[in-house]
């Protein structure tokens, strides 16, 4: 299959993607995803997590997530290990994994999340109340 060309440049600019609450309870910023904007394969978001919160844990049945680090500093739990993470880290959490991560540090912790397939609600299920 030939790779896909565009016929449009894909851009958003950030000022313009309003924040929502996942069921994770994550404040996100949706940057590309197939649903808005006609990507084909995956989404990108930013996630953050207020100083001395966390993410319930939650796993996702059929995709893989990369967080990647921009702002502050956490706690991570994936699966069964938990290690702290600092800007610049990257994480890979695979399918059916659970996690949560937890801001610790002096400022929120912001996190780039890459999802493929994309992020869905319904992909998503709450380990925890």
């Amino acid at each position: 299959m030939p790779p896909r060309k565009p016929t449009a440049p894909q851009i958003q600019h950030y000022e313009q993607v309003p924040p929502y609450l996942t069921k994770d309870g994550s404040e996100i910023r949706e940057l590309m995803h197939p649903a808005v904007h006609g990507n084909a394969a995956q989404s990108l978001a930013e996630a953050t997590v207020p100083v001395g919160t966390r993410t319930l844990l939650h796993r996702h049945h059929l995709t893989e997530e990369l967080y990647h680090i921009t702002a502050g500093s956490g706690r991570m739990t994936l699966g069964d290990h938990q290690f702290p993470v600092i800007v610049g880290d990257t994480i890979c959490i695979p399918p059916g994994t659970p996690h949560r991560i937890e801001a610790n540090g002096d400022d929120a912790l912001r996190i780039l999340c890459c999802c493929s397939p994309a992020y869905t609600h319904d992909d998503t299920e709450i380990l925890e109340d």
